[in-house]
């Protein structure tokens, strides 16, 4: 136990945390989004009990990454179709690749709900989820979402213990957030748009980092990865502007009822 509480070792269990919690910010707005999907009264236990099965889960996984990482490099199909698509399949880009278009998918059929309601807080038509499918969805997403995390964790370090104590404590921590960031999308839903968008792009990152591991070509052109720089870089970007877009709105919206009072006061005298 003492050769593990080493320097090193502290202070690459912090830099694990801060890793797991920032990479974990796209699940997390995911589980917020999927579990408002149930029954109000359950939407908590929903977020609580998918956290807490995922990261069950997750441990699992990175025994079994840890114990398979080298199987994991090697391609197991290749599609060649000479200037039209290539590309060379292993287990890790093609789950990224697929998880990354299941997470767009998901995104766009929430944003074509959001405009086809007629009243915004207006659920019909918007079926209830069960919690066992809600529950489902959110392991199986949280799968997708950790292998960059459990990825980026084994390239920092071989320490097991390290790595299974800085997934434990993120998922404390995404627990303890996932209350608060379901009521803040509830009480500003117009960051719910956001938040689809950002999933939205979140599978475009995925599905270029599967597509770059695969040395995928499509009519000659190579597929590069996102950058997770660019990634953030465009998530600050939406929001600012969603920010400045809202006060400008409100501004304008305060002007108007102003001129309107006002133009009603010359009308009576």
């Amino acid at each position: 136990m003492a050769e593990l509480l080493t320097l090193p070792n502290l202070f690459t269990l912090l830099m694990l945390i801060l890793l797991q919690a920032v990479l974990g910010f796209d699940n997390l707005l995911y589980i917020s989004i999927e579990s408002s999907r149930v029954e109000e009264d359950k939407q908590q236990m929903v977020r609580r009990l998918g956290i807490g099965l995922a990261i069950a889960l997750r441990l699992i996984l990175l025994v079994v990454i840890v114990s398979l990482i080298n199987l994991m490099k090697e391609p197991f199909f290749s599609i060649h179709i000479e200037s039209i698509f290539e590309g060379e399949f292993n287990f890790r880009s093609f789950v990224s690749i697929l998880g990354g278009a299941f997470i767009m998918y998901t995104a766009l059929k929430e944003i074509m709900h959001l405009l086809a309601v007629e009243h915004i807080e207006d659920t019909e038509g918007h079926k209830t989820k069960s919690v066992a499918a809600t529950v489902t969805m959110i392991v199986i997403m949280n799968m997708i979402f950790s292998f960059d995390s459990l990825l980026s964790a084994i390239a920092l370090t071989d320490v097991m213990p390290i790595m299974a104590t800085a997934i434990i404590i993120s998922g404390i921590m995404m627990i303890v957030l996932a209350d608060g960031v379901s009521a803040f999308l509830k009480q500003n839903r117009m960051f719910e748009v956001i938040g689809l968008f950002i999933l939205f792009i979140v599978g475009i990152l995925l599905i270029t980092e599967g597509g770059h591991l695969a040395h995928m070509k499509i009519f000659g052109f190579a597929v590069e990865a996102m950058s997770k720089a660019s990634f953030y870089f465009v998530i600050f970007v939406m929001v600012v502007a969603s920010i400045v877009q809202t006060r400008y709105r409100n501004k304008l919206e305060k002007q108007r009822q102003h001129e309107l009072l006002t133009a009603d006061a010359k009308q009576n005298h």
